[in-house]
């Protein structure tokens, strides 16, 4: 197994805290997450389950079995929750290619459904997230000005983000770096470079005719505040209204007061090219390519790549307006810093400035349904439990060649020809 995709695993979010509860042999029900409640619901109680295209979502969930098998057996022995997914995983690759209706049965079989809210809440709550595409060159001008930096050897080295704590968002971008050699490329525009940096990953359009592809690796340590609160309380635009479009639009009309803000937020995200293909999704936290509209980043200290998660809610998808029923099957593949709470979800919707105005208008609650296995989930009478996982220190997301790509999906298909033979 290449050592990136190790460590990887290694770092996986192992904090999912499902303590036992006394409950009557018949009746059992609920199980409980920190700071939040877990019940159990059948999948019939899931609005839209039987209209949804499980097979897109068995598809994605493969791909989290990739990373999961290539799991070891000390970690499986030592994590209740990730032992039983990896299980699910082994049948999921020995089920072989499934349509819609058996993808549907596998997910119904293999797992049991649990509504999860924060306490005191009767809902999740959801955003968007996305690629952004920007124009740039590996070398500064007039036109190209604002750098996108490299992470130094010692921030990935050491898996933290204190290299640089004494550095926020203004010293940097006032030059605190400058001529250290860190420099990946340049771009035109210093919002450009921030709303990467919000997304973790961009696509950068060389003037050479090349396509660079940028994916987080590490931070500033400093922590994430978003910006949008700032004009909300100034009056400048309402919390209906409040979009990532919005807050371009202030900082391009306003630039002096437009950098205020964007240093308001302290953090500040470094970047690594990664040897994806323009085909290729971005990489998330669990070092496997995204797919749009399936895959969704989860509080790492909460829940476990690789979990399914049932989306019931309405966006503005089609219109400004949150009018588009939203009721899928997800896969947790990613995390982020602004991703924080028991039913706090981000979703991956693709690449692109048409997927940026949609992402940006997410913004809603929403039902949060996680599917547990059946192993861990509520059974007879008693509820297994998987309690208090030590968390490991966080860490940057994987760097992606083409040999853990084919590390990652390659799992996935040897195990399925092992078990043709």
């Amino acid at each position: 197994m290449p050592e990136p995709l190790f460590r990887t695993l290694l770092q996986f979010c192992f904090g999912l805290s499902i303590t036992a509860a006394t409950i009557a042999p018949a009746l059992a029900t609920s199980v409980h997450l920190r700071n939040a409640r877990a019940e159990a619901v059948s999948f019939a109680d899931l609005a839209g389950w039987k209209d949804d295209d499980q097979k897109a979502a068995f598809d994605t969930f493969l791909k989290s079995c990739g990373a999961i098998l290539n799991g070891t057996r000390a970690m499986r022995a030592a994590r209740p929750f990730y032992g039983a997914l990896f299980k699910v995983c082994e049948r999921a690759v020995s089920a072989g290619e499934l349509d819609r209706d058996r993808a549907r049965a596998f997910f119904e079989d293999n797992f049991k459904p649990m509504r999860v809210t924060p306490a005191g809440q009767t809902q999740g709550f959801f955003t968007g997230y996305y690629e952004t595409e920007v124009d740039g060159s590996r070398f500064p001008s007039d036109e190209y000005s604002i750098p996108m930096y490299a992470a130094p050897a010692e921030t990935v080295r050491k898996r933290q983000s204190k290299v640089f704590a004494d550095l926020d968002r203004t010293r940097i971008e006032d030059g605190a770096l400058a001529g250290k050699s860190l420099e990946i490329c340049y771009v035109k525009s210093p919002i450009d470079a921030f709303f990467a940096q919000i997304q973790g990953s961009t696509r950068v359009k060389l003037d050479s005719g090349k396509l660079l592809r940028l994916n987080y690796i590490a931070s500033n340590g400093m922590p994430y505040t978003p910006v949008g609160k700032f004009l909300i309380d100034r009056g400048i635009v309402s919390k209906e209204e409040m979009s990532m479009d919005k807050i371009r639009e202030f900082m391009e009309a306003n630039p002096e007061e437009g950098k205020a803000l964007r240093q308001k937020n302290r953090s500040f995200v470094f970047f690594q090219e990664t040897a994806l293909s323009a085909h290729d999704e971005c990489i998330g936290g669990q070092g496997v390519p995204l797919t749009p509209g399936r895959s969704l980043a989860v509080d790492k200290k909460t829940h476990i790549y690789g979990t399914p998660i049932w989306i019931d809610a309405e966006f503005p998808i089609d219109s400004e307006k949150p009018e588009t029923k939203f009721r899928h099957l997800l896969v947790a593949q990613d995390t982020g810093s602004a991703i924080v709470g028991p039913a706090r979800a981000d979703i991956y919707f693709g690449h692109g400035e048409e997927v940026g105005h949609i992402a940006g208008r997410i913004k809603q609650n929403g039902q949060f349904v996680m599917l547990v296995p059946q192993s861990v989930a509520v059974s007879g009478s008693a509820v297994a439990a998987v309690t208090n996982i030590p968390l490991p220190a966080p860490r940057p997301k994987m760097i992606v060649t083409a040999a853990a790509r084919s590390s990652t999906t390659g799992s996935v298909s040897a195990q399925r020809a092992k078990r043709r033979h």
